[in-house]
């Protein structure tokens, strides 16, 4: 069974690595939704897969790093694109929630990557 849950943060970020001239080289924030996807067993005792309570505290504290945050500070996010910051999330979030199975990162309503490992 895959649950999930969703998470929203805010920062800013520039992408050091693209031609003078791109837009995104200057700095500019976005609004993160980001959806983590948790594949398990149904723990039929409880009748969930994980508590989400449980879930959104294995969460919090990479939230917490990056929320109002310029992404380009944080050690492993010099270049923070969307591909960049969801394998960093990922590798924050797998050792505390072993079932990870996705993550979705979305920085605007239409643009977004998806990350399996």
């Amino acid at each position: 069974m895959i649950i999930s849950k969703q998470f929203i943060f805010d920062a800013a970020h520039f992408l050091p690595n693209v031609p003078d001239g791109h837009k995104c080289k200057n700095i500019h924030g976005h609004t993160y939704h980001l959806t983590v996807l948790i594949d398990g067993p149904l723990q039929e005792n409880l009748g969930w897969v994980i508590d989400y309570g449980d879930l959104k505290k294995a969460i919090a504290p990479v939230i917490e790093q990056v929320d109002h945050q310029l992404l380009n500070n944080i050690p492993g996010l010099e270049n923070p694109t969307s591909e960049m910051l969801v394998v960093w999330i990922w590798q924050q979030i797998k050792p505390v929630l072993p079932l990870l199975k996705r993550l979705e990162l979305y920085e605007t309503p239409t643009s977004g990557v998806i990350y399996e490992g």
